[in-house]
Formats: C-alpha cells, sequence, structure tokens
C-alpha cells in the first residue's frame, strides 16, 4: 500500500483512524528552517474536528509532536518525524461494518485488495488519515515561504451544492474573510446561506458536497517537468489522493472548452520588468510548468458518504441487508477540507522547487 508522496520533498504518513496515534515522516527537508510545533499545530487545528456545529463532533486536540529532525526551533536536515494521538476512539460504532459493506465506501474494495481491513472508523481510508499530510504540509509551507519571498497558498470553500461565493468575492480571496465564517468560503453572504444547508443536511441525517478553490500566489516561473511530472499533473494526483474528491479542473478548466482559440490563449506582455500574461486562463501553468501567474485549480468534493439513514447493502458473503450508520460524521467534509487541499499544494510546490534547485 503505497503510503508516500513526493520525489525530493517525500512525506510518509502512517496510522489508522481508531488506532493509537496517526503521524508522518518527512524527508529530505533542507536544514535550518525556522520550524516549531506551533507552526504545525496552527493548521492541525483548522482541520481538526470539533471545531464548530458544522463538523463531526468527535472530540480529539489533535496535539502534535515532533520526535526528531529539528532542534532548537530549526531543521536539521535529517527526517523529521510528528506523532498525533488519537484520544476519542468509539470503535463500538463500526461493529455491524464488520460483515456489511457501508455505501460508496472503501470497505468492499479494500476487502478486495487486502481480504482484511481495520474496520473503525474505516482505518486508512478514513480522512484522519491526512493529519500527516496537514502536518508535512505545514513544513512545506514554511520552506517555500523562506524561498520565495510573497508566496501564499490560499483554498476556499467556493461552493456547496448549488449554493456559490459571488463572482466578485472569488476574484480576489481573503484570508481574514474565509477564515471568519465556519464554511470557510470566501464570500461572508454565500457563508449564511451554506451554513443553513449544511446544518439542514445534518438534522436530516443526510450529507452535501461541493467545490473548493485554491489560488497560489508567488510562485516563480520553472516549477514542474515536462511530460509526465507536470506540475498540474502533479497538482491532479496530489488532490485526487484526498479523501472524497470526485474531480480537478485548473485555470479554465471545462469552461474553456466552450471558447475559441483566439478567446482562450493569455497574451504575453511586458509589465514590471518581467514577462506576465493579460489573462489567466491557463491557470499559472504552461507546458506542465509554472510561468509565474498565479496557479488556480478547483476540487470536487462528493457528499460524505457515511450518512445517518437506513440503507440497502450487502454482507461480505452478499446476502442482502440494512444498515445504519452510527459515530460522529461531518455532514459536508468542505470545511475541514481546505487546510488539506492547501497542504497537498505546498507538498507538491515545494517538491518542484527543490527538483528545479537540483538542475538549475
Amino acid at each position: 500500500m503505497s503510503s508516500s508522496f513526493g520525489t525530493l520533498f517525500r512525506v510518509s504518513t502512517f496510522g489508522e483512524s481508531h488506532g493509537p496515534a496517526i503521524g508522518c515522516i518527512v524527508d529530505g527537508c533542507p536544514p535550518r528552517i525556522p520550524l516549531t510545533e506551533s507552526d504545525i499545530q496552527e493548521e492541525l487545528d483548522r482541520r481538526r474536528p470539533g471545531q464548530s456545529k458544522i463538523v463531526t463532533q468527535r472530540k480529539e486536540g489533535d496535539r502534535c509532536e515532533i520526535l526528531s529532525g529539528v532542534l532548537d526551533g530549526k531543521t536539521l536536515g535529517t527526517s523529521i518525524g510528528i506523532i498525533v494521538r488519537n484520544e476519542d476512539q468509539r470503535s463500538n460504532a463500526y461493529k455491524e461494518m464488520e460483515t456489511a459493506y457501508r455505501p460508496s465506501h472503501a470497505d468492499f474494495t479494500y476487502d478486495a485488495k487486502f481480504g482484511v481491513r481495520a474496520v473503525a472508523g474505516g482505518g486508512r481510508s478514513s480522512a484522519r488519515e491526512t493529519i500527516g499530510r496537514v502536518s508535512a504540509g505545514a513544513i512545506a509551507k514554511k520552506v517555500l515561504q523562506q524561498s520565495l519571498p510573497g508566496y501564499e497558498c490560499l483554498a476556499f470553500v467556493r461552493s456547496v451544492q448549488d449554493i456559490e461565493a459571488s463572482a466578485s468575492a472569488i476574484q480576489n480571496p481573503q484570508s481574514e474573510i474565509i477564515e471568519s465564517n465556519l464554511v470557510r468560503t470566501c464570500d461572508a453572504k454565500a457563508a449564511r446561506k451554506m451554513v443553513a444547508l449544511i446544518e439542514k443536511m445534518r438534522k436530516e441525517g443526510n450529507s452535501v458536497g461541493g467545490v473548493i478553490e485554491c489560488v497560489v500566489r508567488g510562485v516563480v516561473p520553472g516549477l514542474g517537468e515536462p511530460v509526465f511530472d507536470k506540475l498540474e499533473a502533479d497538482l491532479a494526483k496530489a488532490m485526487l489522493s484526498l479523501p472524497a474528491t470526485k474531480g480537478f479542473e485548473i485555470g479554465s478548466g471545462f469552461a474553456g472548452t466552450l471558447l475559441t482559440g483566439a478567446e482562450h490563449n493569455d497574451i504575453f506582455i511586458s509589465k514590471g520588468g518581467r514577462i506576465r500574461t493579460k489573462t489567466n486562463r491557463s491557470g499559472g501553468i504552461q507546458g506542465g510548468i509554472s510561468n509565474g501567474e498565479d496557479i488556480v485549480f478547483r476540487v470536487a468534493f462528493k457528499p460524505t458518504a457515511t450518512i445517518l439513514r437506513e440503507q440497502d447493502t450487502v454482507t461480505k458473503s452478499g446476502a442482502a441487508t440494512m444498515i445504519k450508520a452510527r459515530g460522529r460524521h461531518d455532514p459536508c467534509v468542505l470545511p475541514r477540507a481546505v487546510p488539506m487541499v492547501e497542504a497537498m499544494a505546498n507538498l507538491v510546490l515545494c517538491d518542484h522547487l527543490l527538483r528545479q534547485r537540483a538542475v538549475s
């Protein structure tokens, strides 16, 4: 089972949802990067359960511990080990899942592949696995901020089902607005409608999905590799490796298919002493390599598979049965997925920055 990601900046995650702990090992982090547990904790707090009324109420502090690779607040250049201990497991809520498969979950496919699985909480298929990714992403962010003045990776909820942030807010997302509302969208007015919809779904024992957009600023031209390791290809792989993701598009995305070449092309200009483009339908990447414009992409998240309703399913032997999920689950994954999207973007860009340094 592949649990590692990256080439030069490489992260390996470990742990199950209801096991003793979750964590990661980061290899390839340069030395002398300022890093403390609070840097990592800030991102984990944005991801953790129980942070508001519209997310799962599992009570986890998600306190990180740095076990290696850091001394006196600076990285050593050696492997960084991070661990977060699980504290609020309720494994008895998953007893019936030992024999019955939850619709749209990984229960059946894990059995088909391995012949065994961690039933409680979904084991490695749980979004709790992303603790390791978010921890590693916080380290990658520190490397990028030190190397690229003005670097900023900002993700936000663009839409929940059919409720979408305004075009003006999407064009100029602000961190202060995003973090000021429970759903982490860029539009305060739309946020109220989104929260109301998510609360309605929770009361009905149902769930809802939507789209997260991410804008990365301050990336220099030249990151990404030709052909198979194109920057957008690695971003797509990173995002689609997150739980509950079902789609990825960059720049104009699928809407670009409605334009002609004359309408779609980004015209080059000289501005501020460097080459720029008048428009950014490419989403900051051309030929698989960053061009210095903002990198803009979107990720589609399905409705949470776990709903608190009875559903038809089958047992491991194929016998028809009914199942009703118990335990604590997100009625919408989007608010907690925002820092996950940022983390994976940071990991990809940090890896490609180090790869570019190696050849230049």
